[in-house]
């Protein structure tokens, strides 16, 4: 990045030794201002908002990249934000009032318990979490227990089968 001097970095979510949310905090933190768009497969209704929050200034869904993809980088590089007409309804239905602002379910989850719950979702041990994620196996055990808390959970194995099928979801299987 310091190198290149990137006008634009078009991030996905989906990356193999880091969570994409969390690259997009970095970029933030060490180059302030760097133009990030991100292009997900992920659903926009889930991760949207938790993409602009961390930075993004914009979020276009793979699957109608081939349409819009041009049109989202001229809108960031021009210095607008670009997101499709379904995350701006709900964000303008949020600052209106017209749609509560307290989160619930998995909308209520920090974008941290959201990795946690994924990565319990495709089975990898908290051990493994936490070596993952640099961070203690208490603290992934915390996770868990603000998790199952938020979501209604009241134990270990339920939060298992919960993750499993929202991880099976997203993945569309």
């Amino acid at each position: 990045m310091a190198r290149h001097q990137p006008d634009l970095v078009v991030i996905d979510l989906t990356l193999p030794d880091k969570n994409g949310l969390e690259l997009l905090k970095d970029i933030q933190a060490m180059h302030p201002g760097t133009l990030c768009l991100v292009l997900s497969m992920h659903d926009e209704n889930m991760y949207g908002e938790r993409a602009l929050r961390a930075g993004a200034r914009g979020y276009i869904m793979k699957e109608a990249a081939a349409d819009h993809l041009i049109t989202a980088a001229r809108k960031v590089l021009s210095g607008g934000i670009y997101v499709s007409e379904v995350i701006a309804g709900r964000m303008l239905e949020q600052v209106t009032g017209q749609r509560p602002g307290a989160a619930s379910g998995i909308d209520s989850l920090t974008d941290r318990e959201l990795e946690v719950l994924d990565m319990i979702g495709r089975g990898v041990p908290t051990k493994t979490i936490a070596e993952k994620l640099c961070i203690s196996a208490r603290t992934v055990e915390a996770h868990r227990a603000h998790i199952k808390e938020k979501l209604g959970i009241h134990d270990g194995a339920a939060l298992v089968r919960h993750a499993v099928r929202w991880v099976e979801e997203r993945a569309g299987v």
